[in-house]
């Protein structure tokens, strides 16, 4: 599972985006429209529609309803959606849940309770989300990465291509990286992730 799993998580509400990346080795779209449920929901179904024939992996961001009306191959719950022990018991067993942590006791946790892999950041300072707790860096990432061997962690906040080679991570997940080129960005990131 770890190895396969995807190592960059492109995160977003753009279709052109979702069409840009489809079909790209190790890469995974993530469906995160901040404005209504009908909204994710549209473009999930969209995204399934474009990545699922090119063997794209698709998540919903905090919902797991949307995740599973739309045919998303998985679901991203944060802090404040349902807990991974409930989402794990009301879905199918191939249902990738990820899980966003800043701790080692919480991955552990998260882990034990289901989730497929983890979220772990904001890993550098970022403008994209308000409200973010202060970055945690590449050391304390470590960290939560090293608590859960076998369980693939993604780098997620302030994430670029310069900085990647500080993260001993699984992968990376980004939301602006990808806005201009995300073709381009998915090929750099590849080419520095360890």
């Amino acid at each position: 599972m770890h190895t396969s799993f995807p190592r960059i998580h492109v995160i977003t509400d753009d279709i052109d985006v979702v069409r840009g990346v489809a079909g790209l080795a190790g890469v995974a779209v993530q469906i995160r429209v901040k404005s209504t449920e009908a909204a994710a929901y549209a473009l999930a179904v969209a995204a399934v529609q474009i990545c699922r024939p090119v063997g794209t992996t698709v998540l919903v961001n905090d919902s797991l309803g949307v995740a599973l009306a739309a045919g998303a191959d998985g679901v991203h719950l944060g802090a404040d959606d349902l807990p991974v022990a409930a989402a794990r018991r009301v879905s199918r067993p191939s249902l990738i849940i990820g899980a966003t942590c800043r701790a080692p006791e919480a991955a552990r946790a998260a882990v034990a309770d289901g989730a497929t892999y983890l979220g772990v950041g904001p890993a550098f300072p970022t403008s994209t989300k308000d409200g973010l707790p202060p970055p945690l860096g590449p050391a304390a990432i470590a960290a939560v990465a090293e608590s859960v061997p076998g369980t693939p962690v993604l780098a997620i906040g302030g994430i670029t291509a310069e900085r990647v080679p500080q993260l001993a991570v699984h992968g990376i997940a980004a939301v602006s990286a990808f806005a201009a080129d995300p073709k381009g960005a998915v090929a750099e990131f590849l080419a520095v992730l360890p």
